[in-house]
């Protein structure tokens, strides 16, 4: 009686010897078979070579005919023979436990660099060729699916935005500030007063000016004024550095940045020392109004030995404004905080105005920078002394 039909196998593998073609002269690889043990006579560079010839899967050419002949993925296989090999009774030990194949799924799952099924839907749930193809369909349609949760952009995504040129003003705006920060040694010193004082004398001025024919003098005009009064008294900071020499001034040409739509400004107060409060505000007012229309004298925007810039009217407490050379200073104007101090043991609250002063150190080291500062709160804080001189 005819039993083959219920050989794992099937009949058509039965009928069908394997030959061995690692062997000499041809010889079937049932010859193989004859033997219990693996052909230990084979060198280890031998064993090396053969492990090499097959890439990163080592296994030994009895375990390989072997698995040929049964239909066995070998990839599945666990090596427990030397050098992490697979050898036969690894071969035999996936048969009894693995994935067993037709024949002719047995060449397409060779050639494959898929995973493969655990089990197939053949007799025996050998795996065939329906059962790799579905396989191989399912991880490709895994590996388009898009993970979820995760954000993916389509493929050629550029977020939509305008190139606009710059403006004249803006190249040299653009220029001025990269040489500066390239060529200069900058550095900037924070500090804060009591802005007590100059905030009263400004509330009297304002409710004043129309009767004392005065401008509205603004808290800017103030310090503009402690600023040039101050100055000459620390000639480094009111200075051009020229490389190999330095030009120390002894006038106060103040620099004034204004915000403009086209862009930052500086006109330059000339002789700003020599001038009173009243007059330096007027002037201030005239140089930042033609900068606004655009119908500035261009002389009126060189010649500064130093620069005052204030962000203060937007809550800016601290920043680093950045030198205008070859000018070796510029002060930074911050807004007005409370703080609390204590005063004969008693906590209280004070107007505290920041100032930033950053200048180029290859010029001014950091302690008569710090005197500078400090003489500038101070009179700051004193404003009416100031103006009694």
């Amino acid at each position: 009686e005819d039993y083959s039909e219920f050989d794992p196998r099937g009949p058509q593998e039965q009928k069908q010897p394997v030959e061995d073609t690692s062997g000499d002269n041809g010889q079937k690889a049932t010859s193989d078979q004859s033997s219990d043990n693996e052909d230990t006579d084979k060198t280890q560079d031998n064993i090396i070579l053969n492990v090499q010839a097959d890439g990163e899967i080592k296994i030994s050419p009895r375990a390989r005919n072997y698995a040929e002949k049964a239909g066995i993925d070998y990839r599945y296989a666990t090596p427990t023979g030397p050098y992490g090999r697979i050898i036969e009774r690894d071969i035999i030990s996936l048969k009894e436990n693995g994935p067993v194949f037709t024949l002719a799924a047995k060449d397409a799952a060779m050639e494959s660099q898929a995973d493969l099924p655990a089990e197939g839907t053949g007799l025996g749930g050998r795996i065939r060729v329906e059962d790799l193809k579905k396989e191989a369909g399912l991880q490709v349609a895994q590996a388009a699916a898009p993970v979820q949760g995760t954000a993916r952009l389509p493929e050629e995504y550029e977020p939509e935005s305008v190139e606009v040129k710059l403006t004249n003003i803006r190249k040299v705006i653009a220029k001025s500030m990269h040489q500066s920060l390239a060529t200069t040694a900058q550095l900037t010193l924070n500090a804060t007063f009591d802005a007590t004082e100059i905030l009263n004398y400004r509330k009297i001025i304002k409710k004043n000016k129309d009767k004392l024919g005065l401008q509205n003098i603004t808290i800017n005009d103030i310090i503009l004024y402690a600023v040039s009064r101050t100055l000459l008294n620390h000639k480094s900071l009111n200075a051009h550095f020229l490389d190999d020499k330095m030009k120390l001034f002894n006038v106060v040409n103040l620099g004034v940045a204004v915000d403009t739509e086209r862009g930052l400004m500086v006109p330059t107060v000339m002789y700003a020392n020599k001038k009173s409060l009243n007059e330096i505000s007027a002037e201030v007012k005239v140089l930042a109004s033609e900068c606004q229309k655009g119908t500035i004298n261009p002389d009126l925007l060189k010649g500064g030995t130093f620069t005052v810039t204030n962000l203060g009217m937007l809550d800016i407490e601290s920043f680093t404004p950045v030198i205008n050379p070859p000018q070796t200073g510029i002060l930074g104007v911050n807004n007005v905080v409370q703080r609390v101090r204590e005063v004969n043991g008693q906590y209280e609250y004070y107007p505290a105005m920041g100032l930033s002063l950053t200048f180029d150190h290859r010029a001014v080291d950091g302690a008569p920078a710090a005197r500078f500062l400090k003489e500038l709160k101070e009179n700051l804080e004193n404003f009416s002394v100031l103006l009694a001189k």
